[in-house]
């Protein structure tokens, strides 16, 4: 329950960026503008995000005749889970990898890479689809796709203001011959984005480790995992995913794009290394 309200917080401050965003650059009207505008988005977000992010990775869905053995893995896992039958597709890549995607159990999809079946051995395998359903269980997917979609807004929002304060035209009446509202307009349009994105990573790096933990009790050993993420990041180490989107890696169990430096730093996802230390950790309390 902590967790989740932690969450909350996190998004109702996003939501009040937003909001703050609007303000500088379109005052009180700005404001009902901005508001409206992440509530489409949001809207749009939780009913397509799931269709246009499997068709932007040409993910196929597969019947079970097609992948028994993977269908079986992920039968037994929902039962374990308490979750009923995703659908199932399969990412036409070499890179391992999967994800999990829908706005909620009823309606998931758990896709994974050809890359990532020809890698990983059965039990390796149940704890990264274990991983997913812990996504799927805590409604993630949904938090991750509206925390996206804000962030989204703010760096819009942000652009035009940036574009307004060049021709003079931010803020309301009250701001346009103000020199400290406009210095606190530049600040805020610079500071707001920054943090919204700090924000993101802080959401999406906390739900990978929640949804490590479920992954690791569902498949009823963490070390399944652990070996599966030591697997997958050495592959994408190798030969990251060929046409992946920055904005939907968040999604992946593991970053499909190759980060150094500061890219790293700013990447969505936990150093691989620390969850591999979590789930050991698991192991060795006889947590599963």
């Amino acid at each position: 329950m902590g967790a989740q309200i932690r969450t909350f917080l996190l998004l109702t401050v996003l939501t009040v960026l937003l909001v703050l965003l609007g303000r500088v650059i379109g005052g009180q009207t700005g404001m009902v503008i901005a508001f409206c505008f992440a509530l489409v988005m949001n809207f749009i977000s939780y009913w397509f995000s799931d269709k246009i992010v499997l068709a932007m990775y040409r993910a196929r869905e597969v019947s079970e005749a097609e992948y028994p053995e993977l269908y079986r893995i992920v039968r037994n896992l929902c039962q374990r889970a308490g979750l009923p039958m995703p659908r199932i597709y399969i990412i036409p890549s070499e890179t391992p990898n999967a994800f999990a995607t829908g706005r909620n159990p009823k309606h998931a999809a758990v896709a994974v890479t050809e890359g990532l079946l020809r890698m990983l051995n059965e039990e390796e395998l149940a704890g990264v689809i274990g991983h997913e359903l812990g996504h799927v269980k805590h409604r993630d997917i949904l938090i991750q796709t509206v925390a996206a979609t804000v962030v989204g807004a703010i760096t819009m929002l942000a652009d035009w203001g940036r574009w307004m304060l060049f021709w003079g035209a931010i803020g309301g009446d009250d701001d346009n011959n103000n020199p400290l509202g406009i210095i606190i307009a530049i600040i805020m349009l610079i500071v707001i984005p920054i943090a919204a994105v700090l924000i993101q990573l802080a959401i999406s790096r906390a739900r990978e480790y929640y949804a490590d933990e479920a992954g690791a009790k569902f498949c009823g050993n963490p070390l399944y995992l652990a070996s599966a993420l030591r697997k997958i990041a050495y592959g994408v180490e190798k030969r990251p995913m060929e046409n992946a989107y920055a904005g939907t890696a968040h999604m992946f169990i593991v970053n499909p794009l190759k980060g150094d430096g500061l890219t790293a730093l700013l990447s969505t996802h936990p150093p691989v290394e620390e969850r591999i230390r979590r789930l050991e950790e698991m192991a060795r309390r006889g947590v599963a």
